[in-house]
């Protein structure tokens, strides 16, 4: 008579376990079982420490920020000026008044310095004894400039900041949370002009360094992969930042151009990508890497 296969030992549990159905069949054979909403257990960041590069303002503050509200013990906030702004002081007095005990910190550092890179994380991991979270976000965008006279050392400016600056980042927090054996999750911002080009927009330099960035998210996933360090990239389309202002407050006929090359026939929102990276930072995205989230208003659709 033939026998009833069991199912595979589990390859993973969730610490949140029971969970889901799981939590569901269980609930059903014990009476005593106390029937719990975990989903937002999932996307907590309790007591995790974790670094955003070019944090000071725009994309890369509203994701610490958001960070913080998850939970997290201590974000730190890597950016180029000696001190940093008031938008980054009234979001640091914000985060106090959420009374989580979350903390946002600000460091100075040139993210093309590798060396210096590496040494603040581990002053980072020292101070903390954790490192859980990176989000490389700091990047520059340079003027229109002719493809076939773009001058070397312009290109080679925004390569260092946007392609190397996001693997040196990307390295010292890895290092860290390869140190600490906890696994961790590392977040690439790259663009959806790393797989498009944006159109009438001469920008061969901003497009092939972010494209440069997908590419390395999928290469440190797979590498990175048996550590449990999850590696993915985000690649917002076009929204109203401190960096795109550049272009929309100075030629305000862009805003209806860029709104209608998407399918909602707006611009986004810095804050419309809070819940991709609380998701990607956090436990509801344990089996996620080695992806490309696009967040771009369906810009890649038509």
């Amino acid at each position: 008579m033939a026998t009833q296969s069991s199912a595979p030992p589990a390859q993973s549990i969730s610490p949140l376990a029971p969970i889901g159905v799981s939590a569901a069949i269980e609930a059903a054979s014990n009476p005593g079982f106390q029937a719990k909403v975990k989903i937002f257990d999932e996307f907590a960041l309790n007591d995790r420490v974790g670094i955003v590069s070019g944090g000071n303002r725009g994309l890369g503050l509203e994701m610490a920020l958001a960070l913080c509200e998850a939970g997290a013990r201590a974000i730190y906030c890597f950016d180029l000026p000696a001190e940093p702004s008031e938008e980054w002081n009234q979001t640091s007095a914000y985060v106090k008044k959420l009374g989580n005990g979350s903390r946002l910190e600000y460091a100075q550092i040139d993210v093309r310095d590798q060396q210096a890179l590496w040494d603040k994380a581990k002053e980072i991991g020292d101070r903390e004894g954790r490192m859980d979270v990176c989000i490389a976000a700091a990047g520059i965008l340079k003027t229109h400039t002719d493809c076939l006279t773009y001058p070397a050392q312009q290109f080679k400016d925004v390569l260092d900041v946007n392609t190397n600056g996001v693997l040196f980042t990307a390295q010292a927090a890895g290092q860290q949370m390869r140190r600490f054996g906890n696994g961790g999750s590392i977040i690439l911002i790259a663009s959806m002009s790393g797989s498009i080009t944006n159109r009438d927009h001469a920008w061969v330099s901003y497009n092939s360094s972010k494209s440069a960035v997908l590419q390395m998210a999928r290469s440190m996933a797979c590498e990175l992969g048996p550590e449990r360090i999850r590696v993915n990239s985000l690649s917002p389309g076009h929204i109203y930042t401190s960096m795109t202002a550049a272009y929309l407050d100075t030629q305000p006929h862009l805003l209806d151009k860029w709104s209608n090359l998407n399918p909602l026939g707006r611009i986004g929102r810095p804050d419309e990508l809070r819940g991709v990276i609380a998701w990607l930072a956090s436990d509801a995205s344990t089996f996620c890497t080695g992806s490309d989230i696009l967040v771009s208003g369906g810009h890649h659709a038509w």
